[in-house]
């Protein structure tokens, strides 16, 4: 069990560095580990495809808001793993579900969507950041970036309610 908040960090930074020494904590203070890290993640992708969508549409806000929207885009891509790894613990503690494998099936995805979203993130941050020194960029990777941006934070979003929705069969039932 993990019992305070450095402890949390450590574990954070082993599961996404993939070093981890044994199994990872299955509680947090009692909680298990997986819904406390998943709402983490289930809030902050759709969050940061929000972001991502406001600087691929809104230009002039790039080089504001772009460091805020890389940084959560950085946090929720260390918490995939970790939220991925722990929901294989808790799955095999409980009964075989189909609903469960379900879930997990589909939570082995987010990774692929929170990727994206963070390197869009970057992409349009530092857009912004040549704009604003006046640095030329070509106006096909302008258009090229904010296309993926808007289908990336899109397709994100509608995976991670995919994978919440099942994730909420799994516990509550359809």
């Amino acid at each position: 069990m993990v019992n305070d908040l450095s402890e949390m960090v450590v574990v954070l930074a082993r599961a996404e560095s993939g070093w981890l020494n044994g199994p990872m904590p299955e509680t947090v203070g009692g909680i298990p580990l997986h819904p406390l890290v998943v709402h983490a993640v289930v809030v902050l992708v759709p969050l940061v495809a929000l972001g991502v969508l406001t600087m691929a549409l809104v230009p002039r806000w790039r080089s504001r808001f772009g460091s805020l929207v890389v940084a959560t885009a950085v946090v929720v891509t260390a918490l995939v793993p970790v939220a991925t790894q722990s929901g294989e613990q808790l799955e095999e503690s409980r009964p075989e579900s189909d609903l469960i494998e379900r879930h997990a099936e589909l939570g082995d995805s987010v990774l692929f969507g929170a990727v994206p979203l963070l390197i869009l993130a970057v992409a349009l941050w530092w857009l912004g950041r040549r704009a604003e020194r006046g640095a030329p960029v070509p106006g096909w990777l302008n258009v090229l970036v904010t296309v993926l941006s808007v289908v990336v934070a899109i397709a994100a979003t509608v995976q991670m309610v995919l994978v919440g929705h099942s994730g909420a069969e799994a516990v509550w039932g359809s």
